[in-house]
Parts: C-alpha cells; sequence; structure tokens
C-alpha cells in the first residue's frame, strides 16, 4: 500500500536539505550523503536530533529518481512490517 506518495518526495529538495516527515506514529528523514539518499525512521515523538540512535533505523539508496522511488516503497514498507511499534508511539503520552 502506498501511505507516503511518490510525488510527496521532491529529489531536487533532498539534494540541497534533508527532508523530515511523518506517517501515523513513523517519523522519517531523507539526506544526501554523497552519492546516495540516506532513509532514517524512528517512532514519534521526537525529532531527529532529539531521538536516541538505537531507536534510529537507516537505510540507503541510489541519489537518482529510481533511487527516490525505492526509498519510499521502503518507507511504505516499514509502514506495514513495523506497525505494532508506530501504534505504540502513537498511543504514548508525550509529556
Amino acid at each position: 500500500m502506498e501511505y507516503i506518495l511518490k510525488s510527496s518526495i521532491a529529489l531536487e529538495f533532498i539534494k540541497k536539505e534533508p527532508m523530515t516527515g511523518s506517517y501515523r506514529g513513523m517519523r522519517y528523514r531523507l539526506s544526501r550523503s554523497g552519492d546516495e539518499i540516506e532513509a532514517c525512521i524512528w517512532p514519534e515523538p521526537y525529532n531527529y536530533i532529539k531521538t536516541a540512535d538505537e531507536l534510529k533505523q537507516y537505510n540507503r539508496f541510489p541519489l537518482s529518481a529510481d533511487g527516490k522511488n525505492a526509498c519510499v516503497d521502503w518507507l511504505n514498507e516499514q509502514v506495514d512490517v513495523q506497525r505494532d511499534l508506530w501504534d505504540k508511539a502513537l498511543s504514548m503520552t508525550w509529556v
């Protein structure tokens, strides 16, 4: 299923600045690392900097249109594969 739309991710933006987003308890950050897109996912509620490193999961893809599409496919796959983790993050009290 496509939760995060490929059309919502701008490769030209990622080439210049990290891009962040979230979907139902899963936060993500896409950034350029040389000639690759580095994708990072982690559970809510905190941002990338404030989240403990052990909660972050990484994957890399070519810095190209095909790589971007593969990255979004991976993000969408992780929504389903780790749904329990994301649901738990959504049910937590943030204060």
